[in-house]
């Protein structure tokens, strides 16, 4: 097959395009150019596609004798993926930009190109399984990536290969420095890849200008400290708020209200949720028949619990979980994987939060 490896100039992607090469595939590497600013050297292990990490990719595709290119989509990541994380903020909901990113630019823009210029399927990176087009959990848990894989449709995963997804992160550095690359040791990647100083809050406010408003108490309804801005808080946030309540009991950010400005917090006993409403749900493959049980993963790095899925309104679901969860913020994905103990890894499908709720008379269990 003709396979278009992504390489983002990290150890990964660089392993991934090496084992597309020994597949026997013909392969061209391809660096998305996401930064307006790819001049700027790299700061440790925060941010991406600096021009370091171009070189670092070009030298990879180098040694392994591919053809190498650089695609400019700065534009369309701008507008797809950090315009989009901005709003959702703007609108007090919490986005996650790397599952944006995988859908609007990797698994829309690069495979729609790709595809245009005779290419059959894509090669990333992510640690995730494909098998029998099925989208699968990494047999390496601590670096499973297939929540922030969840939106892709059947038709993108049939046109995507995952290299890595059947082995763990220690064996793919393994590889590399068994190949030589230099990237064998380079630190991974972490935080929001647009904001390379690790600081959300001063992004936002840089960019959306100071909004104050109140925090408010919501056992009392007395406000209880001020905020320069609703960008600055997500549900189930306990550091940072700034306020001592007299009866000392940490508080949580319960809700956030951009239009009055408001963001209320509250003690743990109501913080938790077990029913959570969402937008339209995307499906990995057919749709299932509903209602259905399931495992629901609420955030990246969160823990599976068990839920029953029904129909919601205008498309989306209902899901109630069996046990209460703290934290669970709209704009993020609920993502849905089988509840069988044997199948457990397989990813169903997902769908971004509205809202939840604590239903009446429901308890912690």
């Amino acid at each position: 097959m003709r396979v278009l490896a992504a390489m983002s100039g990290g150890v990964d992607s660089a392993v991934a395009a090496a084992l597309a090469v020994d597949a026997g595939h013909d392969v061209t590497g391809v660096h998305l150019a996401l930064s307006p600013d790819r001049q700027t050297l790299r700061s440790g292990a925060r941010g991406c596609c600096s021009v370091e990490d171009a070189h670092d990719a070009r030298r990879v595709a180098d040694e392994l004798g591919i053809p190498f290119y650089v695609w400019d989509l700065a534009d369309r990541f701008r507008e797809d993926v950090v315009d989009d994380f901005v709003a959702e903020y703007a609108a007090g909901r919490t986005p996650n930009p790397c599952l944006r990113c995988n859908e609007k630019i990797k698994f829309t823009a690069v495979l729609d190109r790709a595809r245009a210029l005779g290419f059959d399927a894509v090669v990333t990176g992510h640690h995730a399984r494909l098998a029998d087009g099925e989208l699968r959990r990494s047999v390496d848990a601590a670096k499973d990536q297939s929540y922030v894989l969840g939106v892709l449709t059947p038709e993108q995963l049939a046109a995507a290969m995952f290299p890595l997804g059947g082995m763990t992160k220690d064996r793919v550095r393994e590889i590399a420095a068994e190949r030589g690359f230099a990237v064998a040791t380079k630190a991974d990647s972490h935080d929001i890849c647009f904001i390379p100083d690790g600081d959300t809050r001063g992004f936002l406010a840089r960019t959306l200008g100071s909004r104050p408003g109140p925090l408010v108490d919501a056992a009392t309804g007395a406000t209880v400290g001020r905020h320069d801005g609703t960008y600055g808080f997500t549900v189930g946030q306990r550091r940072g708020l700034g306020v001592s309540v007299g009866d000392q009991q940490p508080r949580y950010v319960l809700g956030i209200e951009p239009v009055s400005r408001t963001v209320t917090i509250g003690t743990a006993d109501l913080a938790g949720v077990d029913e959570i409403s969402t937008a339209a749900a995307t499906w990995t493959g057919a749709a299932p028949r509903l209602p259905l049980r399931a495992q629901v993963q609420l955030r990246a790095h969160g823990e599976p619990v068990p839920c029953e899925v029904q129909a919601g309104d205008d498309g989306g679901l209902v899901i109630r979980v069996d046990a209460v969860q703290r934290g669970v913020a709209a704009g993020q994905s609920a993502v849905l994987y089988e509840p069988d103990a044997d199948r457990g890894d397989r990813v169903l499908g997902q769908a971004a939060i509205r809202d939840s709720r604590r239903r009446q008379g429901a308890g912690s269990r």
